[in-house]
């Protein structure tokens, strides 16, 4: 994937425009508000307690309960004193709150402590502690979402859009270097110092700084503002990075990500910046202390001598290129030349063919969404087999057409089940070590995969992971290496971060944000049909993601018809006071839950014994915008939906939601914005008209579809008489081989033998670019494909009349002519002809195409190919087609023998079927009967004891039971016997 670097918007939504830095003025109403805040405090901790202390005194007895006490009259004095306890109770619970809320406000670290039991009374203290503390910024340590529950009713205030900068972990926020720089929280930035040089060629002259301004409020200063003020344009934010990146800061640290400054830091400006808030060098700065002077005179040095090429902004990881941590957020490994792949990018291809590209860059989706398609073609599939024999509908499932195989197609090229299979076992394995050591779960907020090693981001440090796992680019990243993931081995460890979900791509990485991790809700602001594309992605990867074991996910306002793709997963209720009445109640029954399991939250849960249904994430996607108040009570709702395993994603028209902990923008471009966590991406979405296609490809595979008459196309058949031998013959059930055209090329036979394959399972036609997919999981380009399919073509040939073999239609399809046959082809067209065709009415044709039909049975399909080849059988379900239609055929046969009394040639029809099919129940069951009729009664024993042998532990299906206690009623003591 090309980089792509930053560019100005052309969009017109929400548009910030350049502004001065907001600067929090006291008021009489703050002053007013505080001292009512104030004396309401005295009066509940300090009054109340005086006020019982005099007027009703000591309520406990003076003596040693009695039983006589218990037998005493109660009088008024009796009522007023349990009373009086009660209030007591009730004051040391709110005064422990406002002592909770006072620490975490002044020590400006972490969520406030829980008090137990005291949700209201917390919520009170809290809105009465942050209006005493309104008049200073030490308001503004309180964290994100749980502060805003105290503030929000003040129409004037702005959700906390920076919230993402007090929260440990992902995006950027406040660390404990931070405290060595409060003492210049209040000064302005400014100094003189020797003139240098601007990077990246700006002319000399007088250069500019700027210091990072202390927190106000509930703002946090951000290089994207900053650039917004000073330069005319956020997206410039890059250019101060730049300047700026590793060098020293005056407490030590250095700018390592683009969303990651701390007050008291000093930016270099480029030349063109403007705004009272800069100072120049070397002019006149009277204002400025001789500290900060002294700090941004050395700070100019080191600008000076990272010009010269010393310092540490020069250096790069061997490796890295020219990719810089501000753009990946993730420390961005070496690119390994034997394992990267070779992709051909979508738009370098001479047609698109129409196919949905969105689709074909989201790998961890579409390899769910196949997933999830083939268990449900696979249960229609054997829904279809416990239907009478002969005549029922169909044995192959429903050929999309349209749109619909245009999105299958697209899944097909990008899905990466290999991927999803690494990311689940490497997570699961985390939490199995982590269980090992008796170590809790780390809060993961995020997971980047970047060229196959996946990157966790810590909502803050955990300690050093378990091996194989390493520490990333600081104390809150986690990191996994490709080859050390792919180590692991399956795992019973509950999924311990089921709510990862991809929100898109930067670079060649790719982010998956944990909805459940999130403290507070995530709102999505854009158009309405930009922000239902990314959320029916969100839901449709959630609802299939292989890295979760199960979970609910809420459609609000959208996507009603999205939960037939996973029914047991996707709801949808009408509105939002509908969502409310059931969160409300839901989040009452979890923190029960937790409380009795002895679990401060569900990740503690998670690690212990089968935990795997109890603690499930509840994910809520709400494109319906609430009204004021309903926003207020989501917020109260998810400021404790980390905890509880619940999360909130928001659509907005506005941008503004109260209890916001992390704000989104997506554009028309479809580039997902978070300017304050750091973020800009290219957006996961799934349009409107995918959805549709989507929809279609999942109901048509339910097993209770009634397809529409004549919707269906006509099955494949061939020619089975003498006349319709053809010219190239493929015997794929069993061992591999082709019959009619001279073997390829050694170097290249494997390739051309695999695609012939494909096509042959695929009479309706494969896209070239799923046929290149399958061939080259890991990507080809575009020449090596055409190569490849011209091959093919010259080695298959040309019909008779000069017509080639191998065709390619309009939309890019790969046909194969009638003239190149499988024996799989033969198969269902010598079953078709017996129960369907002239052998519906003739017994001898019927019999004489059953037994041809199970003679082209030499064992499972293709046998013998190669290891690590056919990757792509894993999307089919043909796999699980032949045994069934092979089960089919010898059921038939042995109908057809049995009528004629010759039980002996029924069996053996019966067994060779086995042979393929050996799990099938009918089978065995018919042939018990078989056996029955042979009058072989030590037979029929023999099968019985084999039979219960095979079974194990699980024990004989309930109709073979039955079936066995009416043909040998004695086979349970033979059994036992047996054993």
């Amino acid at each position: 994937m090309a980089r792509r670097t930053p560019h100005r918007s052309t969009r017109s939504t929400r548009q910030p425009q350049p502004q001065p830095l907001p600067r929090t003025r006291r008021t009489f109403g703050d002053f007013a508000k505080a001292v009512l805040a104030f004396l309401a405090l005295a009066v509940l901790v300090i009054g109340v307690p005086l006020a019982l202390a005099s007027v009703i005194g000591w309520p406990l007895p003076t003596e040693a309960p009695s039983l006589d006490m218990l037998q005493q009259e109660i009088t008024v004095d009796t009522f007023v004193d349990v009373l009086a306890v009660v209030v007591w109770f009730a004051w040391a619970q709110f005064t422990a709150c406002v002592l909770v809320e006072v620490k975490a406000a002044l020590s400006g670290v972490g969520l406030p402590s829980r008090v137990p039991g005291a949700g209201p009374s917390q919520v009170l203290a809290r809105q009465l502690v942050a209006a005493v503390l309104l008049l200073g910024a030490t308001a503004a340590s309180f964290s994100p979402g749980l502060s805003q529950l105290g503030q929000q009713l003040e129409g004037h205030q702005q959700p906390a859009a920076a919230a993402a900068q007090q929260t440990p972990g992902l995006f950027g926020q406040d660390r404990a270097a931070a405290d060595s720089a409060a003492s210049a929280v209040a000064e302005q930035a400014g100094a003189q110092a020797e003139q240098a040089a601007a990077k990246h060629g700006a002319a000399k002259g007088d250069t500019k700084y700027y210091r990072i301004q202390p927190p106000e409020g509930r703002h946090h200063d951000s290089l994207w503002e900053i650039s917004e003020r000073h330069l005319g344009d956020g997206r410039r934010y890059h250019e101060i990075y730049q300047l700026n990146k590793d060098r020293v800061q005056p407490d030590g640290s250095r700018l390592s990500e683009a969303s990651l400054i701390r007050p008291g830091w000093i930016m270099e400006m480029p030349a063109d910046a403007t705004g009272g808030e800069l100072v120049e060098m070397p002019d006149e700065a009277p204002k400025v202390s001789e500290e900060v002077r002294e700090q941004i005179t050395e700070y100019a040095k080191s600008g000076e001598a990272g010009a010269g090429g010393g310092s540490a902004a020069q250096e790069q990881k061997p490796g890295a290129g020219d990719k810089d941590r501000d753009t990946q957020q993730i420390s961005v490994p070496a690119e390994r030349p034997d394992e990267s792949p070779q992709v051909a990018a979508p738009a370098a291809e001479g047609l698109s063919f129409g196919l949905p590209e969105a689709l074909i860059t989201a790998p961890l989706l579409a390899a769910g969404l196949l997933g999830a398609l083939g268990r449900r073609r696979r249960a229609a599939l054997w829904q279809s087999a416990m239907s009478a024999v002969g005549g029922r509908r169909g044995m192959e499932p429903p050929v999309p057409a349209g749109s619909a195989a245009d999105l299958q197609d697209a899944l097909l090229i990008g899905a990466d089940p290999e991927g999803v299979r690494l990311l689940d076992r490497s997570l699961r394995g985390l939490a199995a070590s982590l269980a090992d050591e008796s170590r809790p779960l780390p809060t993961v907020y995020a997971a980047w995969l970047s060229d196959g090693d996946l990157h966790l981001q810590l909502a803050q440090p955990a300690g050093e992971p378990p091996a194989p796992w390493q520490t990333g680019q600081d104390e809150t990243f986690w990191m996994l290496a490709r080859a050390d993931g792919e180590r692991y081995e399956e795992s019973e460890v509950a999924a311990p971060f089921p709510g990862l979900v991809s929100l898109g791509t930067l670079d060649d990485s790719r982010l998956l944000l944990n909805l459940e991790a999130v403290p507070g809700l995530v709102s999505l602001s854009g158009a309405a049909a930009d922000r239902d594309a990314v959320l029916a992605s969100v839901a449709a990867e959630l609802a299939t993601s292989g890295w979760s074991d199960r979970m609910t996910v809420t459609l609000v306002g959208f996507g009603e018809e999205l939960t037939a793709i996973a029914p047991t997963r996707l709801r949808h209720l009408d509105g939002v006071p509908a969502l409310l009445e059931t969160m409300e109640a839901e989040t009452r029954q979890r923190r029960g839950a937790l409380g009795t399991a002895g679990h401060d939250s569900v990740l503690t849960g998670r690690t212990g014994p089968a935990q795997h249904t109890r603690w499930a994430p509840h994910l809520v996607l709400l494109a319906a915008e609430p009204t004021a108040h309903e926003a207020t009570r989501l917020a109260e709702l998810a400021a404790d939906a980390p905890r509880l395993g619940f999360g909130y994603l928001v659509g907005t028209e506005s941008g503004e939601l109260p209890g916001a902990a992390w704000e989104m923008e997506i554009t028309p471009e479809g580039r997902l914005l978070a300017p304050l966590l750091g973020l800009e991406l290219d957006a996961q979405r799934v349009e409107a008209a995918e959805q549709r296609a989507l929809v279609d490809l999942f109901t048509t595979a339910d097993p209770d579809h009634e397809p529409e008459p004549g919707a269906a196309p006509p099955p494949f058949l061939v020619d089975v008489s003498e006349q319709g031998r053809p010219a190239v013959y493929a015997r794929m059930v069993g061992p591999y081989e082709i019959i009619g055209i001279d073997a390829p090329d050694g170097s290249r036979s494997v390739l051309l033998h695999e695609a012939l394959a494909q096509l042959l399972l695929h009479r309706e036609g494969v896209h070239v670019r799923v046929l290149a997919s399958a061939l080259w999981p890991r990507g080809v380009t575009e020449d090596v494909r055409d190569a490849l399919v011209d091959r093919l073509r010259d080695w298959l040939g040309t019909d008779e009349d000069g017509t080639p073999r191998l065709t390619t239609d309009e939309a890019g399809r790969l046909h194969l002519a009638k003239s190149v046959v499988s024996d799989l082809d033969v198969l269902r067209s010598l079953y078709h002809e017996a129960t369907q065709g002239r052998g519906a009415t003739d017994r001898a044709v019927r019999g004489r195409a059953l037994t041809d039909a199970l003679g082209l049975v030499r064992g499972p399909l293709l046998a013998d190919r190669p290891e690590g080849r056919y990757g792509w059988l894993a999307h089919e379900i043909v796999d699980a087609q032949l045994p069934l239609l092979v089960a089919d055929i010898g059921l038939a046969l042995s109908a057809f023998h049995l009528e004629k009394e010759r039980a002996g040639k029924a069996i053996e029809a019966l067994e060779r079927a086995l042979s393929t099919a050996p799990d099938d129940e009918r089978l065995w069951n018919e042939l018990l009967r078989a056996t029955h009729a042979s009058g072989d009664t030590e037979a029929l024993a023999r099968r019985a004891a084999d039979l219960v042998a095979r079974s194990g532990a699980r024990g004989l299906p309930p109709r073979t039971e039955a079936l066995l206690d009416e043909l040998l009623p004695a086979w349970r003591d033979t059994a036992s016997a047996a054993g």
